[in-house]
């Protein structure tokens, strides 16, 4: 039995809505989810600015997007003070996780969402654990 946090969410994990997912190739939120993308995940991009991102219709908010997709994952590329309305929409639409990125924490907010039942994580990148749990043979390449 393994016992890192991170490897159930992965797990059950089929579809992630990105919320502040750029399109500028540049951008960290860009190669995290063009890799996730790679590894067989259905990307859900969310950003307002954007019509399209790596080939996905992009959606104005987390509500949008649950109304065309079951989203399993919402991965957060946000300041961290816009965490807590995000956090309210992603226990709305019954995800079952709330990721926030690296440099982003809002502990009141997580502690909200964990109280609803989603598995939360913060301050962590997706892409770096995701690869973690490859290399050590928890997952296997999609």
């Amino acid at each position: 039995m393994h016992a890192d946090p991170y490897l159930p969410i992965f797990e059950r994990t089929q579809t992630i809505a990105i919320v502040g997912l750029s399109p500028k190739p540049d951008r960290d939120s860009h190669h995290v989810a063009q890799y996730l993308q790679a590894q067989g995940f259905r990307i859900v991009p969310i950003n307002p600015a954007a019509p399209e991102v790596l080939g996905e219709r992009s959606w104005p908010s987390l509500t949008e997007a649950a109304k065309h997709h079951r989203i399993d994952l919402v991965d957060v590329f946000r300041d961290s003070a816009a965490v807590p309305p995000i956090a309210d929409e992603a226990i709305a639409i019954g995800a079952q996780a709330l990721w926030l990125q690296i440099g982003v924490r809002h502990d009141a907010a997580l502690a909200k969402a964990q109280a609803a039942g989603l598995a939360v994580v913060q301050d962590h990148c997706t892409l770096v654990e995701h690869q973690r749990l490859r290399a050590e043979g928890f997952l296997p390449p999609r």
